[in-house]
């Protein structure tokens, strides 16, 4: 049995690069940029307005001219118009491109308007105000998104503007998500008292939603030859296998020794860790991962998030937040020699802090439980006792903001 520390080292070392591809900018949501976008032009790329009203030469204003005659309007998307005496001046709306001969804009509010002469009511300006230079944002080569961010929407919004109709995105592993048991049934079937539907292959799928990760679920029955010709067609068509169960040490717990016949290398088996204690790791020489969880649904959705989720963010390059801590909010006594993965509820605390409010559950079955929670609050095997402010790993499987 090996410690959380070195299962998570084996599993790093593991993390594979999938390559590339190119998509549309109207499908990238959520997708990780393989190559940074390069902003094209500089930004703004004129000198832009930013207040409706009229542009001046600061120069006639400082000889003490007042009114300016209007010799053209300028909507936002036009090509500037230039003025060619002192006392003129253009009617100009915000995001207009600045003439060359003007250098000032003076807002509609500081001025009144009649017959065609634009006459200032303040005796105040400052040169070169309610102008947003061009080129002040961003130069052109500049890197506006650099590969490894996760495209959103103020990822579109930049890619959009710099003329990226497509992304080169990573390329997402392909997913198998496989549970085994024959006392599972299927979420449309009514079970009897000693059966139980199949959940933890939705919830697995589910969670890799957000990466945009579109899984094959698969079950597979308790009888060792038709696991492995199963397994043999898996480890043909997918680069990743999720299991679920037949992993502990049951008499029908076939899926180690299938492993093992179908020349999966086993990496390790046993975590020092509670839940998920029979998790087994291992890989095809030249071929795909396996991640085996345990059978138990907290088990498996932890193993999911602390192991697999930080696998795949390391595989895509993906650039993430720094690991987060909380304090303990409540005093808590763990006594088997295991990393607890304990059930937190996150909240922020008004000095600024986060606090992990422990939530009592019923066990690695108990599914429902993780409804009121949104972490696991990691604890170290080496203590049986932790106190209320104690700082610690937290391992978030939903946004615990909202």
């Amino acid at each position: 049995m090996i410690t959380v520390e070195e299962a998570s080292l084996i599993i790093a070392a593991h993390a594979r690069d999938f390559g590339a591809e190119t998509i549309s900018i109207n499908h990238s949501v959520g997708r990780v940029l393989a190559a940074p976008i390069i902003c094209d032009r500089e930004l703004p790329a004129c000198n832009r307005v930013t207040m409706d009203g009229i542009a001046i030469s600061y120069t006639a204003f400082a000889a003490g001219i007042r009114s300016f005659k209007i010799l053209a309007t300028q909507p936002a998307g036009a090509p500037p118009v230039d003025i060619t005496n002192p006392d003129e001046c253009i009617e100009i709306m915000t995001g207009g491109a600045l003439p060359d001969t003007t250098d000032t804009v003076i807002r509609y509010e500081d001025m009144k308007i009649e017959n065609g002469l634009a006459t200032l009511l303040i005796d105040e300006i400052r040169q070169a105000q309610n102008i947003h230079p061009r080129g002040k944002d961003r130069r052109q080569g500049d890197v506006l998104a650099p590969a490894g961010c996760r495209i959103d929407a103020t990822v579109v919004s930049i890619a959009a503007s710099a003329g990226y109709p497509t992304l080169d995105v990573k390329k997402l592993p392909r997913v198998a998500i496989i549970s085994t048991g024959d006392e599972l049934v299927d979420v449309d079937q009514t079970p009897t008292p000693w059966q139980v539907r199949r959940s933890n292959t939705y919830t697995l799928r589910a969670q890799l939603v957000a990466y945009n990760i579109d899984a094959t679920i698969y079950h597979w029955p308790d009888a060792p030859e038709v696991m492995e010709q199963k397994l043999l067609e898996c480890l043909q068509q997918f680069d990743v296998l999720l299991l679920s169960g037949g992993v502990s040490m049951g008499k029908f717990d076939y899926l180690p020794s299938v492993l093992e016949k179908s020349g999966v290398d086993m990496l390790f088996h046993k975590v020092r860790q509670r839940p998920g204690k029979p998790f087994w790791f291992g890989r095809k020489p030249d071929g795909p991962l396996v991640f085996a969880f345990p059978g138990n649904p907290v088990s498996a959705f932890m193993c999911l998030n602390r192991y697999f989720i930080p696998w795949l963010q390391k595989s895509m390059n993906l650039k993430t937040q720094p690991p987060l801590y909380a304090k303990l909010g409540a005093d808590v006594t763990f006594t088997p020699p295991l990393q607890y993965f304990m059930q937190v509820s996150l909240t922020p605390s008004p000095d600024g802090s986060i606090v992990a409010h422990p939530i009592q559950g019923n066990g690695s079955g108990d599914m429902g439980n993780l409804l009121e929670t949104n972490a696991f609050l990691e604890l170290p095997y080496t203590r049986d006792t932790f106190s209320i402010n104690e700082v610690f790993r937290a391992w978030p499987y939903k946004n615990w903001t909202d």
